[in-house]
């Protein structure tokens, strides 16, 4: 009890800490997730070793984990999967995940047809969206055009890596794992129906549910839990991993509150970011073995490179291609395909059950899951470079760097200043023509190389 409470205390330590020191860097360029990761490793078993990985700790990562996908989940719009750009993300994934089979079939320490092979494979062709959603909410991402490029392309890089991992790293027979997969989907159909028959009915548990939603029983959120919970314990039951119950849990609530709930997403964001989330992430560090990144730092660039090649490349390609999508500048399709690549959860997630199966070393699986923290920092950095070099004068910054080399930092500030500059005169532009929300909409997209296309004010000089 004495080692839980300790490793909790130094686990709530740090998650008070991580974000005052990532607010603290200009510019915020480390999101707090890294250092939540960074201080597991450095704190965990392979590290000082004051947390440790115990059974009721590992439980509470468990439901840290669940809670990120229930968000993750909830967020989804049922649109994402069935438009156009949804339906091109899908095919997308299927062609990054054809592409990861080929790169693993290849890779001389692995097989593409075991468990370790297929759990790389799988890896290769996640995005974390309940990793994304904070960062693209901070940013002002969310509702824009590349938001949901994002969310269209991202949704299936989280969803169909959860079906393959019930379906491929199963050590069941493939037609048992499809009838349990089919009564998971039977139960959770009943999850979804029950409570709507009872909100149609409108008998005395849906009332008492409805006018107890903000007193001391909180049952609108102790239902929720129940959902959650109830799912992720299904998933458990069945042997296959509770990220599939916790991402059906979100699916199942947007269901059900198709309008969304501000009250209760609050009360929500506050368990899971609160503590939660933030405890999983450091957990999730204490697993790393710093040592192991040590013995093997090419196979952790290599990872990296290959989440490029077999993600990021795929999804730029769509876009280039897409109807809707090509009209988009190229650097806007790359910030959508960086953002895309951003991955770690899945990651955990799958090396954490070819461990379990010993099919993987705890080598590897650290390195890999390194791999996806780096990706956590290194692609949104990536894709903010290259989102604010859209109304940048890229070619000229370019120029003048070749012209003066010892000058590049001066060079780089000075264009930095002049599109922060653009940047205010377009927010202006936007407020003064009634646009809504203009301080937080993507303004590379309402007004494409500095032209909004909104009546100018008669006293702006234009």
């Amino acid at each position: 009890m004495a080692v839980d409470l300790v490793s909790l205390a130094l686990i709530s330590l740090v998650s008070v800490a991580c974000p005052i020191i990532a607010g603290l860097i200009p510019g915020k360029p480390i999101p707090e997730t890294v250092l939540l990761l960074l201080a597991g490793a450095l704190l965990g078993p392979h590290g000082l070793g004051a947390i440790q990985s115990t059974d009721a700790i590992n439980l509470l990562s468990d439901l840290g984990l669940a809670f990120l996908f229930l968000l993750a989940g909830y967020e989804i719009s049922p649109k994402s999967l069935t438009g156009t750009e949804g339906k091109r993300g899908a095919v997308t994934w299927a062609v990054t995940f054809a592409i990861a089979f080929v790169v693993v079939a290849i890779w001389p320490t692995l097989s593409a047809f075991e468990l370790d092979g297929l759990a790389v494979v799988i890896a290769l062709t996640t995005t974390a969206m309940g990793t994304l959603l904070p960062i693209l909410q901070e940013r002002g991402i969310l509702g824009t055009r590349m938001g949901n490029e994002i969310i269209a392309y991202g949704t299936w890089g989280e969803l169909l890596p959860i079906i393959a991992m019930a379906l491929l790293l199963s050590t069941r027979a493939t037609w048992q794992t499809v009838v349990i997969l089919l009564a998971f989907l039977a139960i959770a159909v009943a999850a979804a129906a029950v409570p709507k028959i009872a909100e149609r009915i409108g008998g005395y548990v849906h009332r008492f549910i409805v006018a107890n939603a903000n007193t001391n029983t909180q049952m609108v959120i102790r239902s929720v839990n129940l959902l959650l919970i109830g799912l992720t314990a299904v998933s458990a039951v069945f042997d296959l991993d509770i990220v599939l119950g916790a991402f059906a849990a979100g699916f199942i609530l947007r269901y059900l509150i198709p309008e969304g709930d501000q009250t209760m997403e609050m009360k929500h964001n506050a368990i899971a970011y609160g503590f939660l989330v933030p405890l999983f992430f450091v957990v999730s560090g204490a697993k790393v073995d710093v040592r192991a990144i040590g013995d093997e730092p090419e196979l952790l660039g290599l990872f990296i490179l290959l989440l490029l090649f077999v993600r990021a490349l795929p999804i730029f390609v769509g876009l280039s291609t897409g109807r809707e999508s090509r009209t988009m500048d190229v650097r806007e399709r790359l910030t959508i395909a960086f953002y895309c690549t951003t991955a770690l959860p899945i990651i955990v997630a799958v090396t954490s059950v070819a461990v379990s199966a010993e099919a993987m070393s705890q080598q590897t699986a650290s390195v890999l899951v390194a791999a996806g923290g780096v990706t956590v920092f290194l692609m949104p950095l990536l894709a903010s470079v290259m989102a604010h070099s859209v109304n940048a004068d890229l070619g000229e910054a370019l120029h003048e760097i070749r012209e003066q080399p010892r000058a590049v930092a001066h060079i780089l500030a000075e264009h930095r200043r002049r599109e922060r500059e653009l940047h205010r005169q377009l927010k202006a532009r936007l407020a003064a023509a009634g646009a809504r929300h203009a301080d937080t909409f993507d303004l590379t997209e309402r007004c494409p190389g500095g032209v909004c296309n909104v009546p100018d004010s008669e006293d702006d000089g234009h």
